[in-house]
């Protein structure tokens, strides 16, 4: 198993977020869903916790079989889909990735959201030790994207956002800038198959980080989109979203 912590912070309130957490999710979900591929909605229903309370659960169909490296696609259906479920109980969310052709494949996703910088320690409370953790902060502004990615209306360096004053951010700004928030993502990734363990959790690692870095981009890169959102406006949203996206793939609504 590899283990790392992703620490993503952004110049947001964590209250802020929680409208362009939603917003993000579904605006980017719906421009990566085409041609049969991308990520179908299967539940989305309110879901209530013993000890986190009130929230909601999720269960997608991530359908990304082209998207995968060559050696992988070798060995994989050509019909191919992870399954995400997902628990939001704002502000801490767990989410669970699994494979039914791979079982011994998974990925596990617990997250806390702060206002601060990034400087929580121990914000998980792991009674595991540092050398099993390794801590890795990710540069929404200046931090290498791949190339594929890239779009200079989300390059955070040059973006100015009308409605709330913030940005562009220039070096240093998660110390300097306020508000800042951050995300604290602990992710677990276990692939328990010899000789390709090491090599597939690194893989998964790797897009993991991509996927991160370019979500929380875009959450401040579309704040003036989704700012003076209320919840019930960014849920109205979010299920127009779900209904396009799942005629995109040809799936039924859930």
């Amino acid at each position: 198993m590899l283990l790392k912590e992703y620490r993503i912070c952004m110049p947001l309130t964590v209250e802020e977020y929680r409208i362009g957490q939603l917003y993000t999710i579904s605006k980017h979900s719906h421009e990566e869903s085409d041609k049969g591929e991308g990520v179908e909605v299967v539940r989305n229903e309110p879901h209530i916790d013993p000890v986190h309370g009130e929230g909601q659960f999720t269960e997608k169909r991530v359908h990304l079989s082209s998207k995968l490296p060559s050696w992988a696609r070798a060995v994989v259906p050509r019909i191919f889909y992870i399954t995400e479920k997902a628990w939001n109980y704002y502000p801490y969310t767990i989410t669970e990735y699994t494979c039914s052709f791979l079982p011994k494949f998974s990925i596990h996703i617990e997250t806390k959201y702060e206002d601060n910088c990034g400087d929580n320690e121990n914000i998980f409370n792991t009674d595991k030790n540092n050398s099993e953790r390794e801590v890795c902060f990710l540069d929404i502004a200046y931090d290498d994207i791949p190339d594929r990615h890239y779009k200079s209306s989300e390059d955070l360096r040059c973006f100015a956002s009308v409605k709330t004053g913030r940005g562009p951010l220039k070096e240093g700004w998660r110390e300097k800038d306020k508000p800042v928030m951050c995300s604290y993502k602990l992710v677990s990734i276990k692939f328990e198959v010899w000789g390709l363990q090491t090599r597939v959790e690194q893989f998964v690692h790797k897009v993991i980080r991509d996927i991160l870095l370019i979500g929380h981009r875009q959450a401040f890169a579309w704040v003036d989109e989704w700012y003076n959102m209320t919840l019930e406006d960014v849920r109205i949203y979010v299920n127009q979203m779900q209904v396009a996206t799942n005629q995109k793939l040809g799936c039924q609504d859930p």
